[in-house]
């Protein structure tokens, strides 16, 4: 399999942002204030209106998406997001919390759990999320423009099983969010962990 962009008009809304245009290749969506994906942990809650553009990822295939960080309120955030079901899903990418971007993942079976890493000096500039399919796993890795992609998170993944996957943005405290997408493409699964 070698590097395929994947067109915006491909894909499927999980559920529908304010507007999403097509600019110079780019794709601008504007997130519904209040939109998120979440299920109970520590909060009790449970959000499922997240704005993800899906079509179905083979198994020893990678999703990437890149994206401009342009978040200023507390949960913006952007992606790639890979969907199974309802209750069984994974969000990677940034997310705006106590007033910086963090790079991290959510992973979700039944409930969710979260861990982010401060990344302040990536405010502003392109950043690439990849999420790759091999075996039982998917394994996330992203990278700022210009430098090497890093680990972010490795987490369990049926073999086999039917997923969905593509960008997501979410606004959980703010109306106004847009998010310039720059590309979404399938690829290769990364070869090795590290």
């Amino acid at each position: 399999m070698s590097r395929t962009g994947v067109e915006w008009s491909s894909g499927v809304w999980t559920h529908e942002p304010v507007s999403a245009v097509e600019q110079g290749g780019d794709l601008l969506v504007t997130a519904v204030e209040g939109s998120d994906a979440w299920r109970h942990t520590s909060y009790g809650f449970v959000h499922d209106s997240e704005h993800t553009l899906v079509r179905e990822l083979p198994d020893a295939a990678a999703v990437e998406v890149a994206f401009t960080v342009g978040f200023e309120a507390q949960f913006d955030q952007a992606g790639v997001f890979l969907r199974v079901d309802d209750e069984n899903w994974i969000k990677a990418g940034v997310e705006f919390a106590d007033g910086s971007p963090q790079l991290g993942a959510v992973v979700t079976r039944g409930s969710s759990d979260w861990s982010v890493a401060p990344v302040p000096e990536w405010a502003g500039r392109v950043v690439t999320v990849r999420a790759s399919r091999s075996g039982d796993a998917v394994t996330v890795r992203a990278a700022v423009e210009g430098e090497p992609f890093r680990l972010v998170r490795v987490a369990p993944l049926p073999p086999g099983a039917v997923v969905h996957a593509g960008p997501f943005c979410c606004a959980p405290t703010r109306a106004g969010l847009v998010v310039r997408f720059h590309e979404w493409a399938v690829t290769e699964p990364d070869g090795s962990l590290h």
